[in-house]
């Protein structure tokens, strides 16, 4: 799934509904100690309409890895633009995350509830009989 010219792939399999692991790492930044590793967890029961999700961990100066960008789907590319010394990530051709500090952070605003409010308000008004009970 990551779109990295430079990734080490390593796949567990095994039979049934055992998830595959899929692993990929990239430098995320210029420091020799920065290391990033892109982890998908695969299976019929993990992944729904939308893809697999994906999970980045970082691990700076060789110290613990911790988790920086939490379960999206899509492919996954590095950007050459970069925040705070750190890639931006590309998710699904257009989404944008950015470094914050000490996340990625999403830069696609989040759709209003506004209209889906008003939609089911018409839905409850149009349906009074599919009200809840």
């Amino acid at each position: 799934h990551l779109s990295l010219r430079r990734q080490r792939q390593m796949c567990i399999r095994d039979r049934g509904d055992t998830p595959v692991v899929l692993v990929g790492s990239a430098p995320l930044s210029p420091h020799a100690g920065d290391e990033a590793l892109f982890v998908q967890l695969q299976s019929a029961n993990l992944c729904g309409s939308a893809g697999c999700a994906t999970s980045v961990y970082l691990r700076r100066d060789r110290k613990d890895w911790v988790k920086v960008l939490d379960s999206v789907s899509g492919p996954i590319a590095l950007s050459r633009r970069s925040h705070g010394g750190m890639r931006d990530l590309i998710v699904d051709s257009t989404d944008r995350w950015v470094w914050n500090g000490t996340t990625y952070r999403d830069t696609m605003p989040a759709a209003s509830d506004a209209g889906l409010r008003r939609s089911i308000e018409r839905f409850q008004a149009q349906h009074p009989d599919r009200q809840p009970q």
